[in-house]
């Protein structure tokens, strides 16, 4: 699975664009809790699999251009390496935001 900029970019303007629509509440679906759960567990799930492709990519590029091979540029080589340092970095992140949430749960009184 490839990120593909272009389409992540309209994804975010098509979000956006949403977001600032004034739209009545009551005409959003409403979903159940172990649908919600599921769906960010796949998710999560196509995320981390998307990061894994990327670091793969990135380093089979690497080992290609160290071992000489002249159908893969510098070029190439970076774009997929810093790629693949972005959605790590972006999984860390994300990492980090759900632990500190769920530190912040478990320390709310009951």
């Amino acid at each position: 699975m490839n990120i593909q900029p272009n389409a992540l970019y309209q994804e975010m303007q098509s979000l956006a664009l949403e977001a600032t629509r004034n739209k009545p509440q009551e005409s959003l679906p409403v979903q159940s809790s172990a649908t919600s759960s599921a769906q960010f567990g796949e998710l999560l799930s196509d995320a981390i699999n998307t990061v894994n492709g990327l670091q793969k990519e990135a380093k089979s590029k690497v080992t290609a251009l160290e071992m000489g091979d002249r159908s893969v540029s510098l070029a190439e080589v970076m774009i997929a390496s810093q790629k693949s340092s972005v959605a790590f970095e972006a999984t860390v992140q994300v990492r980090n935001k759900l632990v500190e949430s769920y530190k912040e749960i478990m320390s709310m009184p009951v």
